[in-house]
């Protein structure tokens, strides 16, 4: 799996992704600004209270929460909005790394987006439903690192695998190999909690993935051999 990371790192060296890349950086940028912003602000205007002192604890409980929110909403949203421009990045990669690879399937770029926003959603709502477990020192960060593996990891495995395995291959592939998608998934999280380089998290992370799903269809026993094309 390290080899696939330092592969996926040097999608960077490709000159025709850069204007996904630029375009990447500016749009993660954009939407980290406006969620971060926006979350603030409904924060700041809200009072419950009416008594000075407890809406001031609650403008400072709220401002950690705004950060939380920022940082769990972030991944999720650059992702789906990336979701849109993917297609070069995957088809990057495999012209460098995979050459001899079949054509992919058919595929309406409305499949791939359609997963993208369904996986959002549900990024978006376990993580909101999640929040108050997040905020409990020790415990939070672990359980936020867990379930957010486990829900990048699946997310994009399926933008991965859509493009050469039908749906139902693409649920038991990924059952099948549920362990090593949340390992995938970890480093995808570690990757977007780093300043900086989660602008770029996006398109590196879709190039790692992609490597994964290389790997484990190379692998006997991984549940490919039925289905990869």
């Amino acid at each position: 799996m390290l080899t696939a990371a330092v592969r996926a790192l040097s999608i960077l060296t490709e000159r025709s992704c850069w204007r996904v890349v630029q375009r990447g950086i500016f749009i993660t940028a954009t939407v980290f600004a406006v969620l971060g912003t926006g979350v603030v602000w409904i924060l700041a205007e809200v009072t419950v209270f009416k008594i000075g002192w407890l809406d001031n604890t609650l403008a400072i409980l709220g401002g950690l929460s705004a950060l939380v929110l920022t940082w769990l909403l972030f991944p999720p949203v650059a992702t789906l909005i990336m979701a849109l421009f993917l297609e070069k990045i995957f088809a990057a990669v495999e012209s460098r790394h995979y050459p001899g690879l079949p054509a992919t399937r058919a595929q309406p770029l409305s499949e791939s987006f359609a997963i993208a926003v369904r996986l959002t959603a549900v990024l978006v709502v376990i993580n909101l439903i999640a929040l108050p477990v997040y905020l409990i020192p020790g415990l939070g960060p672990v359980a936020a690192y867990l379930l957010n593996a486990h829900l990048l990891g699946r997310e994009y495995f399926e933008l991965v695998a859509i493009r050469r395995l039908d749906g139902r291959a693409v649920h038991r592939v990924r059952k099948g190999n549920r362990v090593r998608i949340i390992g995938a998934g970890l480093l995808i999280v570690l990757l977007f909690s780093v300043p900086v380089l989660n602008l770029l998290a996006p398109v590196v992370s879709a190039a790692f993935m992609l490597h994964v799903f290389q790997g484990l269809s190379a692998r006997k026993g991984s549940g490919f051999e039925s289905f990869i094309r």
